[in-house]
C-alpha cells in the first residue's frame, strides 16, 4: 500500500541521530517496521509531537530524499526478501557534520566506532547512497554509505542496493584526505582491499567475450577472500586455491591470468612457465616448486590469515604435470614434481594465502589428482567467443583505429562478427592486423620506397577486411575450400529420387539445428562406387552453414599407425564439441578402416573408435551432424556400424531417364542424338560418376564454342572403354 506523506522536522534535535523516521502514533504507517522512500529504506518509530498525516526526517533525511519540510512524499511498506538479507561487509565513508580544519587529524579506531555503529543503528536497514548523522565522543560525524555485501554464497550478485545491519555486520571505513579524520585499526576489522577498482571495464583491460567466465572466476576463486576472516569462518567454509583455465589456443587464457595480476592488490603475482621449472639436476625442480610459495609461507607465518593474497600463474601447466606414470624417461621427475604441487597446494600444512592460477590447452594430459576439490577445483573453459563477444573484441582491436579516423565510416563490426564464426580472440586480432595491412599497402609505392607516404589518406575499410577474410582462416572453422573440391561439377537434379534423397538429408541437419531432444544426428550415406555420396556429403555440410565443418578421409592419414588415425579422428570429435553447431563428414568408411576382402581384414581400434564417437553424446549446448560415406553397405552391417548411425540413406547408381534428364541439363547431345547416346550405354544403371567421366572423355579436342557432344565421338569412347 502505498501512502502520501507530508514533510516535516524531526521533532528534537536529539533524535535527529538515530537515522529513524517519525509518524504520529495513530497513522497507519506506525505498525510498520520498514518505509521505502524512493530508494531508501528506513526504519520507523512514532512521536506525539508529530502532526496525523506527517513524516518527521532529519536534514540528511531530506537531502537523500531531495525533499524540502512541506513537500508531499509517497511511502510504501518495505518487506526484507526472504532470502539471506542480513549485511556482512559495509564500505563507508566517514566525515565531520561540520567542515574543520585541524592541525592534527583525530584518529577514529575502527574497531571501537564498529561497536558504537552496530549498537546504535542494528536493525535498521542501509541504502548504498545513504547519508547517516551520528554522534561519537562527543563530536557528530557523517557516515555515507558507498557499497554493501550481503553474505549469501548462493547469490550471483554478492554486491546488493541495501540490507540489514546486524551486530555481525562488518565494516570498512574511508576517511577522505585532509578532512581531519585518520581511521586506525582497520585491518583487524576487515578483510584487506584484493582488488585495485571498485569496478572493472573488461573492455578498457583489453578482455573481449569473456564476462561470464571473468564472473564465474571472481565470483568461485575472490568472493569469498572481500570479506573479513570473521564472515568467512562463520560460513564454514575455505577459500578456493587453485583455478585451472582451459580450451583452445589463442582464446585469451593468459590474458585473463595476466589481468587478474594486474588488478590485485598487494604481492607482484609470479609467473611461470611449466618448462621453466624443469631441471637436469636431482631434486632441482622440486626445489624450484617449494621456492615459489616460500614468500607465501614466510608471511602466512607472521601474519597469518592477515597476510596478503600470494598468486602463482602456471602457463603451460600441462608440461609439469601430467598423469603420474604416464612420463617413461626413467628419472621419476615428473611425478615427483606433481607430488610437491600437491603437497604445497592443499597438504597437510596447506596455506590459505595462495591462489594457484593454471592453463593449458590439453586437460586431459594433467594428472586427476590435481583436478580435485581443494586443488584446481575451478574449471573454467575459455572457449571460442559467441558472436556479442566477437563484436567485443573487433571493437577493442578496433578502437585506436576510429578514435583516430583511420577506420572507414563503412566497417560494419556486427556484420564482421557474423562472418568471424569459430575465430579465436587470438584470429580475431590477426584479422584486424590483415585487414590493417590492406590498407597501408595502399599508400606504399613498392617501386619508389622513398616516395613520401600520406599517413592521414590511411583509412582501414570493410574491403580490406573482405580480403583479410580470404587470408585468415580459424582453426576450428569450416573448410569450405576442401569440402568444394569433392564437387567440381557441382550437384545435378536428376529426377524424383534425387529430390527426395536431398530433402530427407536436409531435414536431417534442421533436426540438429532447432531440436532440443537431438543434439547428436549421425547420418551413413551408403551406395555403389560413383554414385556422389561424397559430394552429397559436402553439399549438406557447406548448406548448413555451421561454423565448425570437418572432413576426415583416408588420404589425409596415410601412413598414419591405427593408433595415430584413431588419436587424429577422436581430436577432430573434440575440437567439434567446442563448437555450438558443428558438421562432421567421415568419407569413404572402409578406406578409414583399412578394410580388404581378402582376409578378410581391418583395423578394429578405428572401428571402436567410430563405434564409441558415433554414439557420444556432445556436451550441452553443443549439437553435432555426422555424415559418414561408404561403398561397402554390407561391410558395414557386419560390423555393426551402420546400425551405430541414427539413419541409413541409399544413393543409387542412375537409371536410363535419369541418365538422361543429366545428360540433357549438361547440353550434351542435340535433339535425336541425346535418345541414341542413352541407348548406346550398355548397362541400364549407370553410376553418375562414372557417366560424366564418359562424357567428359567425349567432348576432348571439341572446339570451345560447340557445346553438343558428337555422337560418333562418345560411340567411340564406349568401345574404347569397353563399359560392361
Amino acid at each position: 500500500m502505498a501512502y502520501t506523506l507530508t514533510v516535516t522536522n524531526c521533532p528534537d534535535p536529539a533524535l535527529a541521530t538515530t537515522n529513524l523516521l517519525y509518524v504520529a502514533p495513530g497513522d497507519p504507517t506506525a505498525a510498520l517496521p520498514f518505509l521505502q522512500l524512493g530508494d531508501f529504506v528506513y526504519s520507523v518509530s512514532t512521536d506525539e509531537r508529530i502532526a496525523p498525516g506527517a513524516i518527521g526526517m532529519n536534514t540528511y533525511h531530506r537531502q537523500n530524499l531531495m525533499v524540502s519540510t512541506g513537500d508531499k512524499i509517497a511511502a510504501l511498506q518495505f518487506l526484507p526478501p526472504s532470502s539471506n538479507f542480513d549485511i556482512a561487509l559495509l564500505n563507508a565513508d566517514i566525515s565531520f557534520v561540520t567542515a574543520r580544519a585541524l592541525p592534527e587529524p583525530i584518529e577514529l579506531n575502527a574497531q571501537e566506532l564498529s561497536s558504537h555503529l552496530q549498537a546504535r543503528f542494528a536493525g535498521q536497514v542501509l541504502t548504498a547512497g545513504q547519508q547517516v548523522p551520528f554522534e561519537y565522543v562527543g563530536k557528530k560525524y557523517v557516515l555515507r554509505v558507498n557499497s554493501i555485501i550481503v553474505a549469501d554464497p548462493a547469490l550471483e550478485q554478492l554486491d546488493v542496493h541495501c540490507g540489514l545491519l546486524t551486530p555481525d555486520s562488518a565494516y570498512v571505513f574511508e576517511a577522505k584526505r585532509g578532512g581531519g579524520l585518520k581511521i586506525v585499526g582497520q585491518r583487524s576489522v576487515a578483510a584487506p582491499q584484493l582488488f585495485k577498482h571498485k569496478e572493472f571495464n573488461f573492455e578498457k583491460l583489453g578482455i573481449g567475450g569473456l564476462d561470464d567466465q571473468f564472473e564465474q572466476i571472481f565470483r568461485r576463486a575472490f568472493a569469498s577472500r572481500v570479506f573479513p576472516p570473521s564472515v568467512v569462518e562463520r560460513l564454514g567454509i575455505r577459500h578456493v586455491r587453485g583455478v585451472l583455465l582451459y580450451g583452445p589456443p589463442g582464446t585469451g587464457k593468459t590474458l585473463i591470468a595476466r589481468q587478474i595480476g594486474k588488478m590485485l592488490n598487494g604481492k607482484e603475482p609470479k609467473i611461470v612457465n611449466g618448462p621453466e621449472v624443469l631441471n637436469k639436476y636431482v631434486g632441482a625442480s622440486e626445489e624450484n616448486i617449494r621456492n615459489l610459495f616460500a614468500d607465501a609461507e614466510s608471511d602466512y607465518k607472521r601474519m597469518g590469515e592477515e597476510s596478503d593474497l600470494h598468486v602463482i600463474i602456471f602457463d603451460e601447466i600441462d608440461a609439469i604435470c601430467k598423469s603420474r606414470g604416464s612420463v617413461k624417461d626413467g628419472s621419476g621427475v615428473h611425478d615427483t614434481i606433481v607430488n610437491q604441487l600437491l603437497t604445497k597446494i592443499d597438504g597437510v600444512d596447506a596455506l590459505n594465502n595462495i591462489l594457484l592460477i593454471g592453463m593449458t590447452n590439453r586437460k586431459d594430459m594433467l594428472d586427476e589428482a590435481l583436478l580435485r576439490p581443494g586443488r584446481l577445483e575451478v574449471q573454467v573453459e575459455i572457449g571460442l567467443p559467441d558472436e556479442r563477444g566477437r563484436v567485443q573484441i573487433l571493437q577493442i582491436h578496433t578502437s585506436k583505429m576510429a578514435a583516430n579516423s583511420f577506420l572507414d565510416a563503412d566497417v560494419d563490426l556486427g556484420e564482421l562478427a557474423a562472418r568471424t564464426k569459430n575465430f579465436s580472440g587470438a584470429e580475431i586480432e590477426g584479422l584486424v592486423k590483415s585487414a590493417t595491412s590492406f590498407a597501408l599497402n595502399r599508400q606504399v609505392d613498392v617501386s619508389d620506397l622513398s616516395k613520401p607516404i600520406d599517413a592521414e589518406a590511411i583509412k582501414v575499410s570493410m574491403v580490406d577486411f573482405a580480403a583479410a577474410l580470404q587470408e585468415v582462416k580459424p582453426a576450428f572453422g569450416a573448410v569450405i575450400e576442401s569440402l568444394e573440391s569433392y564437387r567440381l561439377q557441382g550437384m545435378i537434379d536428376y529426377g524424383p529420387r534425387y529430390q527426395h534423397l536431398l530433402s530427407s538429408c536436409r531435414t536431417l541437419v534442421q533436426q540438429v539445428q532447432s531440436s532440443e531432444n537431438t543434439p547428436l544426428v549421425t547420418c551413413l550415406l551408403e551406395g555403389p562406387g560413383g554414385t556422389g555420396k561424397t559430394a552429397l556429403a559436402a553439399t549438406l555440410a557447406i548448406e548448413s552453414g555451421f561454423p565448425f565443418v570437418k572432413i576426415v578421409s583416408a588420404e589425409s592419414m596415410v601412413g598414419y599407425s591405427e593408433q595415430s588415425k584413431s588419436s587424429q579422428i577422436a581430436k577432430v570429435f573434440d575440437d567439434a564439441y567446442k563448437s555450438p553447431l558443428s558438421v562432421i563428414v567421415l568419407d569413404d568408411i572402409e578406406r578409414l578402416l583399412e578394410y580388404v576382402a581378402i582376409g578378410p581384414r581391418f583395423s578394429n581400434a578405428v572401428l571402436q573408435t567410430l563405434l564409441v564417437l558415433l554414439k557420444k553424446q556432445p556436451p550441452a549446448g553443443r549439437k553435432l551432424f555426422v555424415v559418414g560415406t561408404s561403398s561397402l553397405g554390407l561391410v558395414m552391417q557386419d560390423m555393426e556400424l551402420a546400425a551405430a548411425f541414427n539413419v541409413a540413406l541409399h544413393v543409387p547408381r542412375l537409371t536410363q531417364p535419369e541418365q538422361r534428364s543429366v545428360l540433357q541439363q549438361l547440353g550434351a547431345f542435340a535433339g535425336p542424338d541425346l535418345d541414341i547416346a542413352v541407348a548406346e550405354l550398355p548397362d541400364l544403371e549407370v553410376p553418375i560418376k562414372r557417366l560424366l567421366l564418359l562424357l567428359d572423355l567425349a567432348r576432348q579436342g571439341q572446339a570451345e564454342d560447340e557445346r553438343a557432344t558428337s555422337l560418333a565421338r562418345w560411340s567411340q569412347v564406349l568401345r574404347d572403354l569397353a563399359v560392361t
